[in-house]
């Protein structure tokens, strides 16, 4: 379990990350920051493993309150994604998988045979293991940044806006198998987006962060759509001008979806 409690950030420069900021995610579950930019979704993220301390407020994971745990050994023990996938460049990719456990004291042998099983749980052929980061495309990159991110066994996972950089038929792909990752491993999940059809598949529950960095709602996605909290969180999430009121339409005897601007994005399976 991760809790966030009345967590306060302001920058140097003024501007301020968040702001009040209060929410709990629970142990085995995946919740979503969801906001524009410069709503403070990344510098909450970042809290969590100590890149970023807050100005004021508690943040706890499990029951322990992070401030009082060295830095290092907190970042040793969570799993952490980036959006580019932070591969070491100079290592071969069963190596930059093996280097958590080998850091988190795993002898050479099991780093690597720990690694190497990372690789097929996230669908990578073991031999891709021997290659350099730079052979490897955007999607494979991303799934040895989530091997990485598992191979230290931690319980809590960050993930910031992982799948950012790679096209809309890998992105759907990556969501898919993080589902499939999560019902079988039951990590506890920050996940840091800006796609709001990304939280909705992902998340079990979804913060809406305001540009300033306060909560605007934190709720399920059946909660979202049903009751938003105000005007903002509507117009986020596309309700304000009809975009995710969808209609079935019949065309030659098929049932096909459309959003609210008549765009066809999905069919109806009997």
């Amino acid at each position: 379990m991760i809790t966030f409690e009345n967590v306060n950030k302001t920058y140097p420069n003024g501007t301020t990350a968040a702001l009040d900021v209060s929410f709990t995610v629970p142990a085995g579950s995946t919740v979503a920051l969801l906001g524009p930019s410069g709503a403070g979704k990344t510098t909450l993220l970042r809290m969590v493993n100590r890149l970023v301390d807050p100005d004021s407020g508690r943040i706890t994971v499990g029951d322990r309150d992070i401030s009082q745990i060295n830095p290092v050994t907190l970042r040793r023990s969570i799993g952490y994604v980036l959006q580019e996938g932070g591969l070491l460049p100079h290592k071969r990719v069963l190596d930059n998988v093996a280097l958590v456990a080998r850091l988190n004291g795993a002898s050479k042998a099991d780093a690597r045979e720990r690694a190497q099983r990372m690789l097929t749980l996230v669908g990578l052929d073991a031999e891709l293991g021997s290659r350099f980061p730079h052979q490897l495309s955007g999607g494979q990159q991303q799934r040895v940044g989530v091997a990485r991110a598992l191979v230290g066994e931690a319980d809590v996972m960050l993930m910031d806006e992982p799948f950012g950089a790679v096209d809309p038929m890998i992105r759907r792909e990556l969501q898919a198998q993080t589902r499939r990752l999560q019902s079988e491993l039951g990590k506890t999940v920050l996940l840091v987006t800006h796609d709001v059809d990304e939280a909705f598949s992902l998340a079990d529950q979804i913060v809406v962060l305001r540009t300033g960095g306060s909560v605007a709602q934190y709720a399920t996605p059946e909660e979202l759509l049903t009751n938003p909290a105000d005007d903002f969180v509507a117009d986020l999430l596309g309700l304000s001008d009809g975009a995710r009121d969808l209609h079935v339409v019949d065309r030659g005897g098929r049932a096909l979806v459309t959003d609210g601007s008549g765009r066809f994005i999905g069919r109806v399976r009997a």
